[in-house]
């Protein structure tokens, strides 16, 4: 085999090998971009998550509330639905 055969060879391999780590580097640089991303968003929705915990504790307790008193129910009914107890009037304001 001459040798400028042998050195083009060579070339070509290196050509192919420097092309192939290339495409590796990019394809690594958008899986970290991506994993990165994906983190973000999970810190996002873990937040949210604890957000919506706490409100779903106090909605609980409300809820709690409703079943065991029924002074608390009986309130809750005549404000939010305008109930009144016979001979009773109920005068709505608008805001």
């Amino acid at each position: 085999m001459p040798s400028w055969l042998h050195r083009l060879v060579i070339a070509v391999c290196a050509l192919v090998s420097l092309g192939v780590i290339t495409g590796l580097a990019v394809v690594l640089a958008q899986t970290r971009a991506e994993y990165a991303r994906v983190r973000q968003t999970e810190a996002q929705v873990r937040q949210r998550l604890s957000e919506v915990e706490v409100k779903l504790a106090e909605q609980e307790v409300v809820l709690e509330r409703l079943r065991n008193d029924p002074a608390y129910l009986e309130a809750v009914i005549r404000r939010r639905l305008g109930y009144a107890k016979p001979e009773e009037f109920v005068f709505r304001f608008e805001d």
